[in-house]
């Protein structure tokens, strides 16, 4: 039977909303235009919930409001978007797009939910928007009910569909780069394991996916590494996104890893003792990298305090709530100028042939004054321990002031190790294909498993319920091929949710659009512009459709053709064959992927470019041959059907022997609007040029 729909406006807890702040602001964008707004910033009596509402002048606005939802939401979460410029702008976006912006702190700054009531989430955000509603009446001055659109990645995509599953609030929901309710931690543990086997041999994977490699990245592996490296490919890691891993940053693995020791303790000690646990075979990688072992303290460091540079309060407010970089509050920083280290009796020592693996290692003091602290290693350098501030741990300053010389501490990683193969012992039901793998010819588990399956625990604790598909609205999915953290297949998992609570009927309800050459990340500018870009005009593209079709009635772009094998999102190389909103380019430079010259020899490049049907047309163009980021040299198209497809070339020539990659980055907008600041959605190819 299904559930009663949550009604905000009948809820007594938020029934007496206030407004502490009302006043005019201004909105810069890039070109200099200024946008003036009403600010209005306020809570709900007795709750610790709170809101920032930016509502646009009368002749600007169309009746609408969309409202983000962080992944991890912190105590001042509806302060986050208000230093924000650029294309990352959530605000402008809103006051230039018909809209007034609705952002709430969701109820507190705890990890992965807000209170003990795990339903505050999507009631909170819920309540703020019909308050908003009410305050959008007396600001416009005329009765009218403004469509409600709510939008959040990561995290903030559970929270997001939470929000149009369990409530009436809002009209459609457009949750991006979403997980499956056991993307926790299983996407988090396959890449962390994946990392530590093949740490040795990330660049020569990377040299092989890439553009003009020798597709093959498996002939520079040995056993060991080959294994490791099916299985994460298998369980959906995309090949492409290896060069995400050269820094072996886990995301938000190190957060999530005391969640689930304190859900499932009996795991971290079966894991070194109990057959069918990687940590219970002497010869295994996991017992080769351990760090396990007592030492004193010789000396210790404790660094000077870091001066205060901000000023303003606005300026201080923590803007982390993307789906990258949110979790990273829950992270405490103790503010210092300098690392701080401990020089201990004893450091630990690699094996031969293998070095140290000093991810997830803890230093616990066992004497002393400071008996009972934890401080995260950060690295080791001869006797020297490094330290840094970790999530769980204890500040690191304040805690080598207590340290005295003589002290007894241990250091340890087991648990970290031990939770990077958490998922072989987590295998759900047979709709989740990834696990195939760990499965035997009947369907059963091929490795002891634990009794909690603690995915849906940590997917439904932050947004308060699990997915259903029972959504009350329209929803457009945005999904990235590159997504190294909430692997590409997930975005299918929930859009064949929908269909199957629906009769098969989900194009009624529901789009994806799977984004090629995109990360995880929500920001304009990725960790590296040459190996990828950025979903976030997509993303904006689809918030205007989405209100169309719910408003008009304007029927959306097709979903995006893709086929899921295992744990693989396969889409058409040609733009009109893959559909959805993104351009589609493929350059080759003197007609290859992999151009051979000499040292001052011209180098001839050139892209093809098209654009889905209905997509748009192509607007910009711009080269980098020499590892530029900003993509210095500017192309022109020579354009075709209204834009739909089109060439440019250029010329360059490579001063200096070595291997380069030349990168070329294109946009189109839906329009073929070049002066759109928010809706150039973007895509990059690359090719390999050797210059001897």
């Amino acid at each position: 039977m299904m559930e009663e729909i949550y009604d905000a406006k009948k809820d007594e807890q938020f029934s007496r909303g206030y407004v502490d702040i009302d006043e005019m602001r201004m909105r810069k964008l890039d070109d200099g235009t200024e946008i003036p707004f009403r600010y209005m910033h306020g809570g709900f009596e007795g709750t610790p919930v709170r809101f920032s509402f930016c509502f646009p002048e009368r002749d600007r606005y169309e009746g609408r409001f969309y409202q983000y939802l962080s992944p991890f939401p912190g105590p001042e979460e509806e302060l986050a978007s208000l230093p924000v410029t650029g294309i990352d702008d959530k605000i402008a976006f809103c006051l230039t797009h018909g809209a007034y912006y609705v952002e709430s702190n969701m109820g507190s700054g705890a990890v992965f939910t807000n209170s003990e009531d795990r339903t505050m989430s999507y009631r909170s955000s819920a309540a703020s928007a019909e308050f908003s509603r009410v305050k959008a009446q007396e600001v416009y001055g005329y009765e009218h009910r403004p469509y409600g659109y709510v939008y959040g990645g990561s995290g903030g995509g559970y929270r997001t569909i939470a929000c149009i599953e369990n409530t009436n609030a809002f009209d459609g929901a457009a949750p991006y780069v979403i997980g499956s309710p056991y993307a926790i931690p299983n996407c988090q543990t396959t890449r962390a394991y994946a990392e530590r086997i093949l740490r040795n041999k990330i660049d020569q994977i990377i040299d092989a996916v890439d553009a003009g490699g020798s597709g093959d990245p498996y002939a520079c592996l040995n056993e060991e590494e080959a294994a490791a490296f099916r299985e994460v490919t298998l369980f959906g890691y995309p090949l492409k996104s290896w060069f995400a891993s050269v820094d072996l940053n886990d995301g938000a693995l190190p957060v999530l890893a005391p969640g689930v020791k304190g859900m499932d303790p009996s795991y971290f000690e079966d894991y070194w003792k109990v057959p069918g646990y990687l940590g219970a075979d002497p010869l295994s990688s996991a017992v080769r990298d351990r760090i396990c072992m007592d030492t004193k303290v010789k000396l210790q460091y404790v660094p000077g305090k870091k001066a205060d540079l901000l000023s303003g309060k606005e300026e201080n407010i923590d803007t982390r709530n993307g789906v990258n970089d949110a979790w990273k509050k829950m992270i405490s920083s103790a503010g210092t100028d300098t690392e701080p280290w401990l020089e201990l009796e004893q450091t630990p020592q690699s094996a031969e042939g293998h070095d140290l693996y000093l991810k997830g290692l803890v230093l616990s003091v066992k004497s002393g004054k400071a008996a009972g602290k934890n401080v995260q290693v950060g690295k080791i350098v001869e006797n020297r321990i490094y330290l840094t501030e970790g999530f769980g741990m204890d500040n690191v300053s304040e805690t080598l002031k207590l340290i005295e010389v003589g002290d007894e501490v241990h250091l340890d990683n087991s648990d970290y190790i031990a939770i990077q193969t958490y998922h072989r012992h987590q295998v759900p039901t047979l709709d989740y294909k990834a696990w195939d793998q760990f499965r035997d010819a009947e369907g059963n588990p091929l490795y002891p498993q634990q009794k909690t399956l603690v995915g849906p625990v940590f997917c439904g604790n932050g947004p308060g319920c699990k997915q259903n598909g029972l959504i009350n609205g329209k929803i457009i999915i945005v999904a990235a091929l590159l997504d190294e953290q909430a692997y590409p297949w997930q975005a299918d998992w929930y859009r064949r949710k929908v269909a199957s609570v629906h009769e098969g009927d989900v194009e009624n309800y529901c789009r994806l659009y799977y984004c090629d050459n995109v990360l995880h990340d929500d920001i304009t500018d990725s960790v590296d512009e040459l190996h990828a870009t950025t979903y976030i005009a997509a993303l904006k593209q689809s918030l205007i459709d989405l209100a169309a079709w719910v408003e008009k009635g304007i029927e959306p772009l097709p979903s995006s053709n893709y086929t899921v094998d295992g744990g693989h999102v396969i889409v058409p190389e040609r733009a009109t064959k893959r559909g959805g909103v993104q351009a589609v380019p493929v350059l080759t430079a003197n007609g290859s992927k992999c151009a051979h010259v000499k040292v001052g020899e011209n180098v001839e490049f050139t892209v093809e470019a098209e654009v889905p049907d209905g997509a748009g047309a192509l607007t910009f163009v711009a080269w980098s041959f020499e590892g530029e980021q900003d993509f210095p040299e500017k192309g022109e198209w020579e354009l075709r059907d209204n834009g739909q497809r089109g060439t440019a070339k250029a010329v360059h020539a490579y001063e200096k022997s070595g291997t380069y990659f030349a990168v070329v980055r294109v946009k189109s907008e839906r329009h073929g609007d070049k002066t759109a600041p928010f809706t150039q959605v973007r895509n990059i190819d690359r090719v390999r040029v050797v210059v001897e």
